[in-house]
């Protein structure tokens, strides 16, 4: 700020993007390095700290589409189809995923259930969603600026799907109760066993550094960030 008669002027501070792209600070200690150039699936790591920086992955971008598109195919089939049978005294009843989970709030348990419903329908639908929307983004000559926001937000949707432990959870009770009734399968629960590779798949073939590498940096008009903001004093 530089005062001047009666006129206070104002330099604006903006964020300029690094000259060097290739330079990186690692995400756990901190040690800033320049990430070398890699063949197809190698990998750069930490010196310091042995984390794995980056993976050259080639056409991650078109791999991933493919595996999200996969994905949201089987995951509407999972949770369309029954995913469990139950059949005794002539007697048969079937459920959902989403079933199951009201079953358990009419039960009483709501925590579990909301716990259920949480990490077996919506956590995976965002994770879906997220990687479609930044992978079809990114694709634009020009990725928009919401691309960046939604890929800030995307980690915390891997951590949250956990079909693979509902799963675990279904067979550890098929096996306690295999004993009292017939227990048939639904289409969803061998659905639910192809989405959990699938997703994993996904995962790994999904490059966060492409994408931030087509996202350009807000522009701003040159004229404007060169001229100074002039306040009259009160």
């Amino acid at each position: 700020m530089r005062s001047k008669g009666k006129v206070r002027l104002y330099e604006p501070v903006l964020n300029e993007a690094v000259s060097d792209p290739a330079l990186l600070a690692c995400p756990h200690c901190d040690l800033l390095q320049r990430l070398p150039a890699l063949d197809a699936g190698a990998s750069a790591r930490c010196p310091r700290c042995d984390l794995e920086l980056w993976r050259h992955r080639p056409d991650a971008l078109n791999r991933t589409l493919a595996l999200a598109l996969a994905a949201a195919v089987l995951y509407v089939i999972a949770n369309v189809t029954p995913m469990l049978g139950l059949s005794a005294v002539g007697h048969s009843a079937f459920t959902t995923v989403i079933g199951g989970a009201r079953h358990l709030w009419n039960n009483g348990e709501q925590a579990v259930a909301a716990l259920v419903f949480w990490t077996a329908v919506v956590a995976p639908a965002l994770q879906i969603g997220f990687t479609l929307a930044v992978v079809l983004g990114a694709y634009r000559a020009r990725p928009p600026r919401w691309v960046g926001a939604l890929l800030r937000h995307h980690p915390p949707t891997f951590t949250w799907t956990m079909i693979e432990v509902m799963l675990l959870g279904v067979l550890v009770a098929l096996i306690k109760i295999a004993d009292y009734a017939t227990v048939i399968p639904g289409v969803a629960l061998y659905v639910l066993g192809t989405f959990v590779f699938v997703l994993a798949a996904m995962q790994a073939s999904f490059d966060r550094r492409e994408v931030w590498d087509r996202i350009r940096w807000a522009e701003t008009d040159a004229r404007s960030a060169a001229d100074l903001v002039a306040e009259p004093v009160p």
